[in-house]
């Protein structure tokens, strides 16, 4: 993140894409921290997005300033291959890390269970937090955990997290096409 300004109504980011395995022009979608952005300007090796209310709502956005480590990821396009879980960038909430516990080469990550999403957490379902799709391994009154590869932690901002720390979160959305056709009775 090279740049956070408030403006009205929301903010203006700032990111370093020069790591991206693509080019991006304006109006192209990306995923900040899981959050689908439009670019709205360039600059040299930055790009600038728009986040406006809603955005800044159900995301957390608004906490990240200049020099915060941020997960990219472009959006998928016809011809690429899916190596893992769809994740649409539309985040449903924030969760906290309550603990992270070591587990073999890996760790175990503890987050609280945001009431709207709770009847899409599932063990062996999945989330996205901060952008990273992730299995559900275990569930708990209120919480849940997602098991945390080494690979995860080194090339991802989930490998810097603290207990406390705020995450954008992202139910499966296949369960939350199931929820919207049944009414939520869950």
């Amino acid at each position: 993140m090279t740049g956070v300004q408030p403006r009205e109504g929301g903010l203006r980011l700032s990111v370093d894409v020069d790591g991206l395995d693509r080019a991006l022009a304006l109006g192209d979608s990306i995923a900040v921290n899981g959050v689908c952005l439009t670019v709205a300007a360039q600059r040299d090796a930055a790009v600038e997005f728009d986040v406006v209310p809603e955005t800044l709502a159900r995301s957390n956005l608004a906490s990240l300033a200049a020099g915060a480590a941020v997960n990219l990821e472009p959006s998928l396009r016809v011809g690429d291959t899916i190596d893992g879980h769809l994740v649409y960038g539309h985040v449903d909430a924030t969760t906290v890390i309550h603990r992270i516990d070591a587990e073999g080469q890996g760790a175990r990550m503890w987050c609280s269970t945001p009431v709207p999403i709770a009847a899409m957490v599932c063990p062996k379902g999945y989330v996205a937090l901060e952008g990273v799709s992730l299995t559900v391994a275990a569930v708990d009154e209120g919480r849940f955990a997602v098991a945390l590869i080494p690979e995860t932690l080194k090339r991802t901002s989930l490998g810097r997290k603290l207990p406390g720390d705020v995450l954008n979160i992202e139910a499966d959305p296949v369960a939350r096409y199931v929820a919207a056709v049944l009414g939520n009775r869950f």
